[in-house]
């Protein structure tokens, strides 16, 4: 019986210092928290996977959250999020956030010493006015929308110059602005700068370029549907579709309208399901081809510059991850290496 007792009590104490060890390197644990601007859709899958990825190398526990749209009805979904991740004393955040109003709260994370990391689109400029010197905000790290747009007016231009070349007249380029946010504005003028230093660079195209700009305030109300219209009633010859949003209504307005626009040709934006579906197309209009953001290495890149941050490292302040050009040749590659993706 003595033994038996003994054997019991061998257990417990073994249990115990099991648990209390886990106790111990749970509250030893480093947490980053990442509140992106949404959480279902496949580019912030992407950008999670990223995330986590960089956390498991550098032993970091990621948690990632989104509101369950970037609407303003959602901005209070978002503040309660990072709000909650402060009062959990994370050690460290990643920040893109949909609204204004977060001054405040990243007062809070330079006052916790939580160093932060803005990506994407990050967080407005008008909040990082407002900080001055208790700013936290250590790194940024985004695709550079401006220069992504410029490799789209690149390879777009290649593929139409010597449909501009051949046309008598002036050659209409629309461009679907998807909203008036930055990142709206630096695609459009990305690719309006450089579609127009190309043309007039040419002595085949030069004076034959128009721009014509349609820019809306978001997706509602088939906002781009329309924005195609205009652009058709100008007597547009090639489009510009700045986000997968504009992607997806264009294509869909394309497939309920016959042959309408079949003679003109489109260049988008990001990634997702049916872009691919229209990329892979052999019925027109055509979509020539679309530059994609590494969303994975978003994600990665966002969070190892956090923890940089964190042990001490050399920090690079400003990470501008590369676009990369897809079309209906390379788009499964693209899809395997995590550049393009589905959903």
């Amino acid at each position: 019986m003595k033994k038996k007792i003994s054997a019991v009590i061998a257990v417990i104490m073994a249990l115990s210092i099991m648990l209390t060890m886990t106790a111990c390197s749970n509250s030893n644990s480093k947490t980053i928290a990442v509140i992106a601007k949404g959480e279902s859709h496949a580019f912030w899958q992407s950008v999670k996977e990223g995330a986590e990825d960089a956390g498991k190398k550098y032993g970091y526990k990621i948690t990632f959250r989104g509101p369950a749209s970037e609407s303003a009805k959602d901005l209070p979904s978002q503040k309660e999020m990072v709000q909650t991740a402060l009062s959990n004393n994370v050690n460290g955040l990643v920040l893109a956030t949909i609204g204004e109003g977060f001054s405040d709260m990243l007062k809070q994370a330079k006052e916790k010493q939580i160093p932060v990391v803005q990506f994407d689109s990050g967080v407005w400029a008008e909040d990082i006015a407002s900080l001055g010197s208790e700013n936290p905000i250590v790194a940024s790290v985004a695709t550079s929308n401006y220069n992504a747009a410029a490799l789209a007016a690149t390879k777009f231009f290649e593929e139409i110059k010597s449909d501009i070349a051949s046309t008598e007249g002036n050659y209409v380029v629309g461009i679907i602005q998807h909203d008036s946010t930055q990142t709206g504005i630096d695609r459009a003028s990305g690719f309006e700068d450089k579609f127009k230093e190309l043309a007039d660079a040419d002595s085949s195209t030069k004076g034959k370029v128009v721009i014509e700009k349609e820019v809306k305030p978001g997706d509602a109300d088939n906002a781009y549907r329309t924005a195609l219209e205009a652009l058709y009633e100008k007597g547009v010859n090639a489009i510009f579709m700045s986000n997968e949003g504009v992607v997806k209504q264009v294509y869909d307005a394309i497939g309920a309208s016959g042959k309408k626009y079949d003679n003109i040709k489109f260049c988008g934006y990001d990634a997702g399901s049916k872009q691919i579906e229209w990329m892979k197309s052999d019925k027109n209009p055509k979509l020539i081809g679309s530059v994609a953001q590494d969303s994975y290495q978003i994600g990665y890149q966002a969070v190892e510059q956090c923890i940089f941050a964190l042990e001490g490292k050399n920090i690079t302040e400003t990470v501008a991850v590369d676009g990369a050009w897809w079309n209906s040749q390379n788009v499964d590659e693209m899809i395997t290496q995590n550049l393009v993706y589905q959903g």
